[in-house]
């Protein structure tokens, strides 16, 4: 394995639990044999300088008590995580979770700590993955890896990589910086994208269309509440020229239903209508473990990060770009061509440093 992927994250919550379980999963069928070119949910076995397994977790933040002082292996498993145990033989890790940034009614506290900690992991890239709505803290947490000199990748639908200040700064320091919010590995915005796109190029004409999510572990019960951004941030990965976006319904959390746990359930209506307004209707439901497919994302992106930076290419890479709901400079007409360039790229300078 060459130099690995130190990984830092800001809130252990499912999706931690679902990167961390998943990286042994796959290092595990690798040492089985496993022909790494069908491995399964996999886009890109190696990006740059990093293959599957190559991320070494080296630091962990959170707020809540109970996950605080445990070792990550045993602190993903904390209840309110409901991501399934995948009965993996994870060893011991000296990775402990410790005290995050807080909230204060005027400002934020403990960003001190999170940035002296980041400078001792020698961290590559600082992971946010906190409940969706907390603006501060997102700005928080990029202001520590800015001053630890780690690059950053922002999953949540905060405007991070959004806010032209932080997207210099990070330029400016040669650190990456990627976000906003994740496109899910199959997502509800995704497939109604997609969906919508067909419409498009086939000349029909939508009359109006919407999209419901269900699901039980945190996040959703937290987008009840919050889900401003998140909303904004679905509405980005959906427009399209010529697309009337009034026309366009998004519910990120229509309800919490407990027994689903870290399932999502999502059901999509579109209304158009076609040849002499003669009408179509299309419904679709789409079921996922959430985590996993917040994960299958998140392992491209942190490889992205890490890689640009080693290779000098400093904020925002467009190769990151089709894997999040709000990029910097939104959703382009090229994005896919774009994203595999930058990925080409970055793999050839990969390959010419190993000759």
């Amino acid at each position: 394995m060459a130099k690995p992927l130190r990984l830092a994250v800001a809130g252990v919550g499912n999706n931690i639990s679902a990167l961390l379980q998943g990286i042994y999963y796959y290092r595990t069928l690798i040492a089985d044999g496993a022909d790494t070119n069908k491995l399964p949910g996999i886009r890109h076995f190696k990006i740059g300088d990093f293959a599957i397994g190559d991320i070494e977790l080296v630091a962990a933040f959170d707020v809540q008590p109970e996950k605080i002082g445990l070792p990550i292996e045993k602190a993903i498993f904390c209840a309110p995580n409901n991501y399934p145990n995948l009965g993996l033989d994870i060893p011991h890790s000296t990775t402990i979770v410790h005290n995050g940034v807080h909230l204060a009614d005027k400002g934020v506290m403990g960003q001190a700590g999170v940035a002296t900690e980041l400078r001792q992991s020698e961290a590559d890239v600082l992971l946010y993955s906190l409940p969706t709505g907390l603006q501060r803290a997102a700005d928080a947490y990029a202001e520590c890896a800015l001053e630890a000199g780690v690059s950053f990748v922002n999953c949540t639908p905060e405007a991070v990589a959004r806010n032209p200040e932080h997207l210099q700064r990070f330029e400016e320091r040669g650190l990456s910086l990627i976000g906003d919010d994740l496109a899910s590995h199959m997502g509800t915005s995704m497939l109604h994208r997609a969906i919508l796109d067909l419409l498009i190029n086939r000349g029909l004409t939508l009359e109006n269309t919407y999209q419901l999510n269900l699901g039980g572990n945190e996040d959703f019960r937290n987008l009840q509440n919050r889900g401003e951004s998140k909303t904004v941030s679905k509405r980005n990965a959906l427009a399209r020229t010529g697309l009337d976006m009034n026309r366009v319904h998004v519910i990120p959390s229509a309800g919490v239903v407990p027994h689903l746990q870290d399932r999502k359930v999502a059901y999509l209506n579109v209304i158009g209508r076609g040849w002499a307004n003669m009408p179509i209707s299309i419904d679709l439901k789409l079921e996922v473990q959430d985590s996993s497919n917040a994960a299958g994302v998140i392992i491209d992106l942190i490889r992205i990060a890490a890689s640009a930076r080693r290779r000098g290419l400093a904020g925002f890479n467009a190769a990151a770009a089709s894997f999040l709901k709000s990029p910097p400079h939104g959703h382009l007409a090229d994005e896919q061509e774009r994203e595999l360039a930058e990925l080409r790229r970055l793999n050839a300078a990969c390959a010419q440093e190993l000759v």
